[in-house]
């Protein structure tokens, strides 16, 4: 089994390739947005197809490991150009009804999941090739995330990041610190030496990147959730350090896309696609 990472430094997110014998799926793809002219692009997907295309790769699946609030999925492209079927966790539709009504998008707007080609739950298993995912439920950052496991790897998406950073974020909605926790829980009940790759890293003190790290070195030296921090030390820490935060620069414009399995809002009648920031919704002033 091979596993390539990605790492896009607009929005510090790791992508990956993992394929074994001609075959791979490409998880956390990401789509270029700038915010200063609204203009979208496939740069980063491009490198990832490039990788792809060199080693010829046959790519059955395109997973997003959530419903993304930093950046824009690339899901579209992999199914556009690989024809890969777009893979996310079957609670989609809870974060799904509650951006449709933050985006004022009606009663038409579907939020069953739909939009995506496979809906996954606890224990689904998705084979490719000679190699099988299966996914585990890890709520908390957001209640649909799932993580992926294949062999001896986990790839965490936003629920761990390197241990010198710690967690994700649990404030948006249907997040929680304690279901956070046990999440995390059950992947340190993995064995010591699986390897966990994650979906950010953003550099603390100015180090070089870094993408993957094993159940041992989280258990040892997460400086937010080691093997021995207690429930209600966790959770007061994290809803202490929530409440604090910004919100992501890129999550009013990616949501709304996101939530569409990273699909444009409908062109209008002059063939321009707009999104919708709403205003004084998000957060509190402060």
């Amino acid at each position: 089994m091979e596993i390539q990472h990605f790492f896009d430094e607009a929005t510090w997110t790791l992508s990956y390739v993992v394929h074994e014998g001609g075959v791979g799926v490409v998880i956390d793809p990401v789509r270029d947005y700038d915010p200063h002219s609204g203009r979208t692009s496939w740069r980063g997907a491009e490198k990832i197809a490039e990788y792809v295309s060199r080693r010829g790769l046959r790519i059955p699946y395109v997973i997003d490991t959530h419903v993304h609030a930093d950046h824009m999925t690339g899901l579209p492209y992999f199914k556009a150009h690989f024809g890969a079927r777009t893979v996310t966790g079957s609670r989609v539709g809870v974060v799904q009804a509650a951006f449709r009504d933050i985006y004022h998008l009606g009663p038409d707007f579907p939020v069953d999941g739909q939009q995506f080609d496979v809906l996954v739950d606890e224990g689904k298993s998705l084979g490719f090739g000679a190699l099988e995912l299966t996914a585990m439920h890890t709520p908390g950052h957001t209640p649909a995330h799932m993580s992926w496991r294949v062999g001896d790897a986990v790839f965490l998406g936003d629920t761990l990041f390197m241990p010198d950073y710690g967690s994700a974020r649990c404030d948006f909605p249907g997040g929680s610190a304690a279901v956070l926790y046990d999440s995390i829980q059950r992947l340190y009940a993995l064995p010591e030496g699986t390897r966990l790759f994650v979906c950010h890293d953003y550099l603390p003190g100015g180090r070089p990147l870094a993408w993957q790290t094993t159940v041992g070195e989280q258990k040892r030296a997460n400086v937010q959730i080691g093997a021995r921090t207690p429930r209600e030390e966790y959770v007061a820490f994290r809803e202490r350090r929530d409440a604090e935060l910004e919100a992501p620069a890129l999550i009013l414009p990616s949501l709304q896309v996101n939530i569409r399995a990273g699909e444009l809002p409908p062109p209008e009648s002059n063939g321009v696609a707009y999104l919708k920031i709403p205003l004084d919704v998000l957060g509190a002033s402060r």
